[in-house]
């Protein structure tokens, strides 16, 4: 079966400190590469909750206030993971919904993560164990909010989280 997502050939997936697997660089990526493009099934909130998930654990990504983009199978969750774990100093940011990029020049062997501010804005809390100097300790889906965070990830939030990130600017 053909991958659902696209992972650049400058990368691999394996064993992670952050968690499990992760992403990889395998060269140097430049600054604003593409490094990722998830694929896989636009799904609504709904069913996201009550057939995916409980299945498949989280592998979601949130393109909308109650849209996401996620595999529906077993065999197609391997086909659609990125694998690129949460840290608090994130290498990748995102271009759109779903197309991930570096945020900097990147060297071979770092592992390439993402801040979920940049994607989520969901009702959740969990410890981080990224094990960044700026770690945040505690995530939430609704860290897209915070100030220090907009200002830091400006230009690499999903286009679904600038446009809300722009309408609090503009006092809506």
């Amino acid at each position: 079966m053909i991958r659902l997502s696209y992972l650049s050939p400058k990368t691999e997936v394996r064993e992670s400190k952050i968690h499990g697997r992760g992403l990889f660089a395998t060269a140097d990526i430049a600054k604003d590469e593409i490094v990722a493009v998830k694929g896989g099934h636009i799904v609504t909130r709904e069913v996201l909750q009550r057939e995916i998930v409980p299945k498949l654990g989280p592998v979601e990504i949130q393109i909308d206030d109650d849209l996401f983009i996620a595999p529906v199978t077993d065999e197609e969750r391997e086909l659609s993971m990125l694998y690129s774990n949460h840290s608090c100093d994130a290498s990748l940011g995102v271009r759109g919904e779903i197309t991930f990029v570096a945020m900097r020049d990147i060297r071979a062997g770092e592992e390439l993560t993402h801040d979920w501010a940049m994607t989520d804005d969901e009702d959740y809390s969990v410890e981080c164990k990224c094990g960044a100097p700026n770690c945040r300790k505690i995530l939430t889906g609704k860290d897209w909010r915070r100030p220090e965070l907009q200002k830091r990830h400006a230009g690499y939030f999903s286009a679904y989280l600038a446009r809300k990130i722009a309408m609090l600017d503009a006092g809506r």
